[in-house]
């Protein structure tokens, strides 16, 4: 029941709730940004998987700015934590989508039959020529691995702490000092 106390998303929040949120939205806001770093300037094009897993993060990192505002401006309880709740299950998704790329790229399971990035095409000459010259990388292929594993492999590490960082904020205990 929202009105019972011992309803876990009813419970009041404090610090504990204010840096979960905002580690998870500056966390997110890295990783997006370190894969359009190495997509933009790095040349790395991702393929259909890698861009179906910038999604969540999408999707995530307003929600966890308004997380962020609800607990600085003393919202209430059950907004933050709820706001809190949806970015964990948003990187859940997160992490889902990565394993299943990472699996793909280890020939544990098959990919997609259709896996082909949207390449940029030069507009400024034959618009047909330009798109049969494009040619988007396999979503079995890792483009890039940093420490034996992929980046999808990463963002699977990165999924899972984002989602245990959301989580815990959304269920954890305020702290004495800043209860409301």
């Amino acid at each position: 029941m929202p009105g019972d106390s011992q309803f876990p998303l009813a419970r009041p929040v404090g610090f504990r709730q204010t840096l979960s949120a905002g580690l998870s939205a500056l966390g997110m806001a890295a990783t997006v940004g370190g894969a359009l770093l190495f997509q933009h300037v790095g040349g790395y094009m991702p393929c259909a998987l890698c861009l179906e897993q910038r999604t969540p993060y999408y999707l995530a990192i307003p929600v966890a700015l308004l997380a962020l505002a609800s607990a600085r401006l003393r919202g209430p309880a059950l907004l933050t934590r709820g706001l809190l709740l949806a970015v964990g299950a948003l990187m859940l998704w997160s992490l889902g989508l990565a394993v299943y790329h990472a699996g793909v790229e280890w020939a544990f399971w098959a990919g997609p039959a259709d896996c082909a990035a949207v390449g940029a095409a030069d507009l400024t000459g034959d618009l047909l020529q330009s798109l049969d010259a494009v040619r988007p990388p396999s979503c079995t292929e890792a483009a890039l691995r940093i420490l034996g594993l992929s980046l999808a492999g990463w963002n699977a590490i990165l999924s899972a702490l984002l989602a245990a960082v959301a989580l815990r904020g959304a269920f954890a205990r305020a702290d004495r000092f800043e209860a409301h």
